[in-house]
């Protein structure tokens, strides 16, 4: 191994700055000038002191004159944090109904309308109260910053989105509330709040964290000093990431090139040359001694281009070994080899540069210097390592014969009979001499010897252009040998007499064989260009069809299409259906897709559903089932993924080249971006017509509904005034008739007034009027108001005398209870009995009471449980019993709005819900549970009140 140290003096810069980089970063500055700074106190774990330090950095700025308010600060029970807030202002907390209760939460709109200049909300990672604008913290950070308010906050690394698994498996405890990374990223400052892992934990033991039972609990399990030893070293490393990238962004901005080696990062040269594996594992091995990244970079140059397939491989493999043993990997284009090299170590700020040692030795010696010195007058600051490997422990390896390729001569050779002329090009070459050779016999009376030599050396031209290199070589000799031949005195004799015309068949073959190669060249260059140009056109063309593709069908076709034209492949689109196994998806306009011909055996849905499952690549080409006959890829969008592209072609290599791969990716990443933009298009339209729909039926009742009301009630009035004012006189005919007009008009105005609720609650204007009520009372209330409806059919009240106190809007509950009397009335033999009971249960720890009616009607239709609960939905089809399908409805919404849930079943049996051979339906059972919230204060009472109450209470009705 050979260590040269570059101390070559720091050069001028004297490129003028990218007009498009400077307006970019105008823009930015621009945006932030109207945009508030977020600062981001950030540590290892939770008692480092972030929210003191927080306070203490506020305070600072209070003490500058500046306006500081205080929006969300968690003390946790700590004296010295809560003694810092006394002196700043501090807004109220917002209250947000959750499930019946008041719960405080930060007040984002009290904050933008007080619009300080610093606002402090601590613990960015936490959830919001479901019912509050965001569903996050730290969006509500968001909007503070874009109203131009300045924002400190904290965040522990745990909290990170991207470390979330690691923390989690190093402490064995999943930490659910995360902020994506982009946030701290994008923060205008990180300030990192550490302390010894010793010190936070005397100052767990000391009470200073959480209080002495949370506080022995949380040094046992969280709070292990190899916990804290881990965390604080990722909270380290992830700040002195972000610290990097500000240092690169500030170099790129102030177009400086030259290196600022604050942080080791080393960069490996990889060429098709046998000694890149030997490169890869001592970059690998210096890396790790250094504790450093680094990157493996294959360059590629125009003659690289034509490497055969078995150096294409073995530059893949070398690439594949660096990315297993930790490096980034990347593949660079451009002419000059270490140009490129020195730039890209320059512009990702790489302290060390590894590449292969070459010394000089056969003819090309005199011809052009080896890699490494060309690197070592280029490296400037760079550290430039020199590694010569050698071959099978029997010496050195051949020097390589390209820029940074180590090419051996036998690769050379297999280089230039892949890029070997077709034999008629040859006679081409000689024909066209035939024909100069003709045309210069003819004019060579008018025209001095020197001038015929450019016929020649435009048929050079012409042959190098248009056939290829070697013909244009063959050509050079020809033209000064026929020039001698036929033109040069004495004629018909290759012998010379004037020694003038050697220097003229010198300069004429040397001009000849430059220009042939000159020539060869811009036509490979420029064959090379128009193969790169078609592919961005391919891609732009794909990009713009997504672009209008309104339907995932739509997508489909013109994926498959792009894909396979571009990559003669046949290819495949595996999409999911609702239960998420993937399926294939072809082109409804192709009866036969042409781009899909691919035979059973080359498409492999199991396979397919593994990438799906694992969002990785699998197939031919990846270390995943690589003897699959496709290679598969999954189609990844911002969300989610959105399938899977199977990709089969005719060339097995065809997709192991970078360009290839990279171009690959792209198209699946416009996929995967169509199709999911089109998922979402799919489900705002449907929403948006869901929302119109429901609009204009809300609409339509409320009117049908107000101009039923009026006339219905007049209709029940008269009906009631004949009936009184005929009296006994009245015939039983009238007397039947007045009866059924009454009953009637009753039960449209049932209907009306269901409607009406339905529109109501649709609306957003159902509001709860919640007091402390008992049960039996609004049980009771809700039986005398059914009388009518129940037709003398018993009701059985079986309420334990110990059910609890429950908040209610009596008014609705009263309406809920009679919804259900009148649904089972309705579907029940007359007669029949009817159980109202009620128990109490615990739900997810949490108390509640379920109350219950039961009935001995037929029971539900199969299927049905769920959906007789929906609006406009019916027991039985083409029933001629009364009703639209609404009550139900409505007692969902009731029960829902009082935080409880509701449901239907059957009976079987012996009144259970078990089943067995047996068993037979009895009945139906209607059920809803009500949430128990706290009870409140008993009031003082005399000795002989609460007497009074306790017999009161004691003496409740248990059936009716």
């Amino acid at each position: 191994m050979l260590a040269i140290k570059a101390s070559a003096p720091e050069r001028q810069n004297m490129n003028r700055p990218n007009p498009d980089e400077l307006l970019d970063k105008l823009q930015r500055e621009e945006e932030k000038r109207h945009r508030g700074r977020l600062k981001i106190f950030f540590g290892a774990s939770a008692g480092v002191g972030k929210t003191y330090a927080m306070l203490l950095a506020a305070r600072r700025r209070k003490e500058q004159g500046e306006d500081v308010v205080i929006g969300i600060v968690e003390t946790h029970g700590r004296t010295d944090t809560a003694a810092l807030t006394e002196d700043l202002e501090q807004l109220p907390l917002a209250q947000i109904m959750y499930r019946g209760h008041a719960l405080q939460d930060f007040d984002l709109d009290g904050a933008l309308l007080r619009h300080p200049q610093l606002i402090l909300v601590d613990e960015l990672a936490h959830s919001n109260v479901p019912g509050a604008r965001h569903l996050k913290r730290w969006q509500d950070v968001h909007e503070l910053l874009d109203a131009g308010i300045d924002v400190y906050t904290t965040v522990n690394v745990q909290h990170l989105e991207s470390l979330n698994d690691i923390v989690g498996q190093i402490t064995q405890i999943r930490v659910f509330e995360t902020v994506p990374d982009r946030v701290l990223d994008q923060a205008d400052e990180v300030t990192l709040v550490d302390l010894p892992p010793e010190e936070l934990l005397e100052r767990l033991r000391d009470g200073k964290v959480y209080m002495p039972q949370q506080a022995e609990h949380a040094v046992r399990n969280f709070f292990r000093k190899g916990n804290l030893i881990a965390l604080r070293e990722l909270a380290l490393r992830r700040t002195a990431d972000r610290v990097d990238a500000q240092m690169r962004e500030y170099r790129a901005d102030r177009s400086i090139e030259r290196i600022w080696q604050a942080r080791d990062r080393l960069v490996v040269c990889i060429g098709p040359g046998p000694e890149a594996p030997t490169l890869v594992r001592a970059a690998a091995r210096l890396a790790a001694s250094l504790r450093s990244d680094w990157i493996a970079v294959y360059v590629e140059t125009p003659r690289l281009q034509k490497l055969s397939d078995a150096l294409r491989e073995r530059t893949l493999a070398a690439l594949k070994l660096a990315a297993e043993l930790g490096a980034e990997t990347v593949t660079l284009a451009g002419a000059d080899a270490v140009a490129t090299l020195i730039g890209y170590a320059q512009a990702r700020n790489a302290s060390k540069l590894v590449a292969g040692a070459s010394a000089r030795r056969g003819f090309g010696r005199w011809l052009k210097r080896p890699f490494g010195e060309r690197l070592a007058e280029l490296a400037g600051d760079l550290d430039l390592t020199l590694i010569r490997a050698r071959e099978d422990g029997k010496g050195a390896t051949r020097p390589p014969r390209e820029e940074g390729s180590g090419t051996h001569w036998r690769d050379a050779l297999s280089m230039a009979r892949e890029q070997r002329t077709a034999p008629r090009g040859y006679l081409y070459a000689v024909a066209i001499c035939a024909v100069i050779t003709a045309l210069a016999s003819q004019i060579r009376d008018r025209f001095d010897l020197a001038n015929l030599v450019m016929l020649y050396l435009v048929g050079v031209i012409y042959t190098a252009a248009r056939i290829g290199r070697g013909p244009g070589v063959l050509l050079s000799f020809l033209s000064v040998a026929a020039f001698d031949f036929f033109f040069v005195p004495p004629r018909m004799s290759l012998s010379v007499t004037d020694t003038q015309y050697l220097l003229t068949f010198t300069g004429m073959l040397l001009t000849s064989l430059v220009i042939s190669h000159l020539t060869s060249s811009l036509r490979r260059e420029a064959r090379v260009a128009s193969k790169r140009e078609r592919r961005t056109g391919a891609m732009y063309a794909m990009a713009r069809e997504l672009g209008a593709a309104l339907a995932t069908e739509q997508i489909v076709g013109i994926g498959m299409r792009h894909v396979s034209e571009v990559f003669r492949a046949k290819v495949a689109i595996l999409l999911p259906d609702s239960a998420d196994k993937i399926r294939q998806k072809l082109d409804p306009t192709e009866p036969v897709a042409a781009a899909w011909l691919l035979a059973q055996s080359a498409l492999d849905l199991d396979v397919g559903q593994w990438v799906y499952d694992q969002q990785k690549p699998a197939g031919r080409g990846t270390d995943t089932l690589p003897a699959a006959a496709a290679l598969y890829l999954p189609l990844k969008a911002p969300m989610r993924t959105r399938g899977v592209l199977a990709v089969a072609t005719h060339n097995v290599n065809e997709l192991d080249v970078p360009e290839q791969k990279r171009m690959l990716d792209a198209f699946a990443a416009q996929i995967a971006l169509a199709l999911e933009r089109v998922h979402y298009v799919d489900i705002a339209r449907d929403a948006l017509v869901s929302m119109e729909s429901e609009r204009l039926r809300n609409s339509l009742l409320s009117a049908i509904s107000h101009d039923l009301r009026t006339p219905l009630t007049t209709i029940v009035g008269f009906a009631s005034m004949l009936a009184e004012a005929h009296g006994d006189a009245r015939s039983p005919a009238n007397a039947e008739l007045i009866s059924a007009i009454h009953d009637e008009s009753l039960r449209m105005t049932s209907i009306v007034t269901n409607l009406l609720d339905m529109a109501r609650l649709q609306a957003g204007g159902l509001r709860l009027n919640l007091q402390w009520s008992l049960l039996e009372e609004t049980v009771g209330a809700a039986l005398r108001a059914c009388r009518r409806v129940l037709d003398g059919r018993p009701v059985e009240v079986l309420l334990p005398p110990d059910l609890p106190f429950l908040q209610l809007d009596a008014v609705l509950m009263e309406r809920l209870f009679s919804n259900l009397l009148e649904n089972a009335a309705k579907y029940t033999p007359p007669r029949s009995k009817l159980v109202i009971g009620a128990e109490s249960i615990d739900v997810g720890g949490k108390p509640f009471v379920r109350v219950y009616i039961d009935d001995n009607g037929p029971g539900l239709p199969a299927n049905m449980e769920d959906r007789v609960f929906e609006k406009f939905t019916r027991g039985e089809k083409e029933s001629a019993k009364p009703g639209i399908g609404l009550g139900l409805s409505i007692c969902r919404a009731i029960v829902e709005a009082h935080g409880g849930t509701i449901g239907a079943n059957n009976r079987l049996g012996n009144g259970t819900n078990g089943s067995g051979p047996n068993a037979h339906i009895e009945g139906a059972r209607f059920w809803f549970t009500l949430p128990v919230a706290p009870p409140p204060p008993v009031p003082a009472f005399s000795d002989e009140t609460e007497q009074d109450f306790i017999d009161s209470a004691s003496s409740r009705p248990k059936s009716s």
